[in-house]
């Protein structure tokens, strides 16, 4: 952990929901005046699309079928390491991004799916990573470490699965079969890399729904806010006001004693009561710091 560059990470799988999580944090450094860095966990795969594509197929004829963004082969793990521990230590480090689509990619004069050169972090107070391997550790490395703050973003599997099919569907065009193949691709490496991150998370976030998603492979619609709960587990619960909390959020109640359960629609508030006091104390102990 750092005093003068803390460093807030976001993790989850594909479709989580990790992205509008992000939009929540963006709203609070701007309310709040935060000078934050944001990084996508997406700009530390080893691979760009078209390359990622060849990749997957000679692992396939090579008899590895579980090729996926979730392992740790088709990711920059060490250089994700790299900038976190240099973060702490420094505030400083290199960052590139990855090109989603077309309008990401018109201001670079790069066609989608591939990244722009590495370059040095502008100055910050705070660095914030959203992506797969916030948390991640394996037996090279150790992610999770450095990170402040450490926030699991999982809704329960199914849920997961109709929001990336919807999600692929819509806005890249991919067929049913496309994405569910991927799905499958990916669960050994889900298994492997992904699900151990959410026991070394400070707070996780799981949504649930309360209407039927027996089969995400059919699913119309993805359920709503209003349609589900959220599960907020803490790791250490001391010195959170959960009696503050379940007065701002009402119909919230705990299941656990370090466990809070507020209605879906919620979710966005309940995230900004939890971790603007949480943001703060770590920059205006950062501020206190520097002017020492």
């Amino acid at each position: 952990m750092s005093t003068l560059h803390p460093i807030v990470a976001i993790t989850g799988s594909s479709g989580a929901g990790t992205t509008s999580v992000t939009r929540t944090f963006e709203t609070i450094f701007r309310r709040e005046a935060v000078k934050a860095v944001v990084i996508e966990g997406d700009s530390f795969h080893r691979y760009d699309r078209q390359e990622m594509k060849l990749e997957m197929a000679q692992a396939e004829s090579r008899g590895k079928p579980h090729f996926s963004h979730f392992g740790e082969d088709a990711n920059l793990f060490e250089e994700l390491e790299d900038l976190f521990r240099q973060y702490a230590e420094t505030g400083s480090g290199q960052y590139r991004k990855y090109l989603h689509n077309d309008e990401e990619a018109a201001p670079y004069g790069q066609p989608p799916g591939t990244f722009t050169a590495w370059e040095p972090l502008p100055d910050s107070e705070l660095l914030f990573y959203e992506g797969l391997h916030g948390g991640v550790k394996t037996g090279k490395v150790d992610v999770s470490r450095f990170a402040d703050l450490l926030i699991g973003v999982v809704p329960v599997i199914n849920l997961e699965w109709i929001q990336k099919i919807h999600r692929d569907r819509s806005t890249r065009g991919y067929s049913t079969e496309a994405v569910t193949d991927v799905i499958l691709r990916r669960m050994h490496e889900y298994v492997e890399y992904i699900c151990p991150q959410f026991t070394r998370t400070h707070i996780n976030f799981q949504r649930v729904p309360v209407v039927d998603t027996s089969d995400p492979f059919i699913a119309r619609t993805i359920p709503t806010p209003d349609e589900s709960l959220v599960v907020i587990r803490f790791a250490n619960p001391r010195g959170i006001d959960f009696p503050y909390l379940l007065s701002m959020l009402h119909d919230s109640f705990m299941s656990r004693a370090n466990t809070l359960v507020v209605p879906g629609g919620k979710m966005d508030l309940a995230m900004q009561l939890i971790f603007t006091p949480m943001i703060m104390r770590l920059v205006e102990r950062r501020r206190k710091a520097m002017n020492a």
